[in-house]
């Protein structure tokens, strides 16, 4: 599978170990960017070049990463079709997959050891969706409302 990885500054040195992690264990990574330390870079397009990439290609996923990773997931979730997930242990990195279908990670550099945090992007990679109609129907709803822009019934 083709994983598509984006970073600021602030995870360039995860990103570097994640393209190698990435690698060895079966999949073919993708280099978004950042390719060198700027404090003064912006994150949003590297995130927006992953969420982007990933839309065009089905079947690949995202890594977003910062040093929250909580601006990268809400500027990868501006791209229609991203389901970006913001994970911090095993149990939200394995449901964002299962429950969500979520197709971008986000993770925090700044939060997490180098290998805490690429426990959580293989975790999240190798984990599948549950196709579950109850998480079928309920993704159907909110892209429905990307799409359409109405409120979906229910709730």
């Amino acid at each position: 599978m083709r994983v598509f990885l984006g970073t600021d500054h602030a995870g360039l040195e995860l990103k570097a170990h994640l393209l190698e992690a990435v690698a060895a264990a079966g999949h073919e990574p993708v280099d978004c960017g950042a390719f060198d330390v700027d404090p003064e870079d912006d994150y949003p397009p590297f995130c927006i070049e992953v969420g982007e990439r990933v839309v065009v290609e089905p079947g690949s996923l995202g890594v977003v990463i910062g040093g929250s990773g909580n601006g990268e997931q809400i500027a990868a979730n501006k791209v229609p079709g991203v389901r970006a997930a913001l994970v911090w242990n095993r149990s939200t990195a394995e449901l964002a997959r299962q429950h969500n279908d979520a197709n971008v990670v986000a993770v925090g550099g700044r939060q997490h050891s180098l290998e805490e945090a690429t426990e959580l992007v293989l975790l999240f990679l190798a984990t599948p969706f549950s196709d579950e109609e109850r998480h079928v129907r309920r993704i159907g709803l909110i892209s429905a409302y990307e799409q359409e822009r109405h409120h979906p019934a229910g709730g």
